[in-house]
């Protein structure tokens, strides 16, 4: 068994095992194969084992690396994770089943223009700054309910929010603060939850877990 293979298991018998210290019985969060900078050859044992969500951050690797595997794997979803820019929208749209960084409203006009020109069907996460980080992107907490009638108006598959918390701080806390929005505008998705966090993100709800490293190892670039 190749060591993606085995990692992921573990990982699905932690969530699995948190999930019933909390009790919760009807909760099936998803996991994403973080796979950036990751080949082709780490990626397969987990395609043929069955899963299904992987993760990426930039739109020309992607492209490189899924149309032929998802020809193959006809039910992959493939997720955006990094920063998207403007003038990479049509290109993401291409290859992208899910969008978690949306961010501004000119991205956003740009995606709806290529999605409904396309024809696809793309579902999308809002990205939130909660750590009101200069260097981080994301609507801020306050703006979140025009940005997401502004998204709904223009006909965005809109099925969530997500959030990537300040590396110093307890992640908890940011959790709890993105639970709290998502529920404000009522939508049933949550992005939250990384390698070093995951399980604390569960006792917020999150819905789809970002894990690279537990999973892949470390980055070799």
């Amino acid at each position: 068994m190749h060591h993606t293979e085995s990692n992921l298991i573990e990982i699905n018998n932690k969530i699995k095992n948190k999930i019933n210290s909390l009790s919760l019985d009807q909760y099936n969060p998803k996991v994403i194969a973080v796979s950036k900078t990751f080949k082709e050859q780490d990626i397969l044992p987990l395609l043929d084992y069955g899963h299904l969500d992987f993760g990426e951050n930039k739109v020309q690797e992607a492209l490189l690396k899924w149309p032929k595997l998802k020809e193959k794997y006809k039910n992959v979803k493939l997720h955006m994770l990094g920063k998207l820019q403007t003038n990479k929208a049509k290109f993401a749209v291409d290859i992208f089943d899910y969008i978690h960084s949306l961010d501004n409203l000119k991205l956003a006009n740009k995606l709806a223009n290529e999605i409904h020109k396309k024809n696809k069907k793309i579902k999308m996460f809002i990205q939130i700054n909660l750590g009101g980080e200069k260097q981080k992107s994301g609507i801020e907490p306050n703006d979140l309910e025009v940005f997401y009638k502004s998204c709904l108006s223009l006909k965005l598959d809109i099925v969530g929010t997500m959030c990537i918390p300040p590396d110093n701080q307890d992640p908890k806390l940011f959790f709890k603060e993105l639970f709290n929005l998502n529920s404000k505008i009522k939508l049933p998705e949550i992005s939250m939850g990384m390698t070093n966090d995951y399980l604390g993100a569960l006792e917020y709800g999150s819905t789809y877990l970002r894990i690279g490293t537990g999973i892949f190892g470390r980055r070799t670039n």
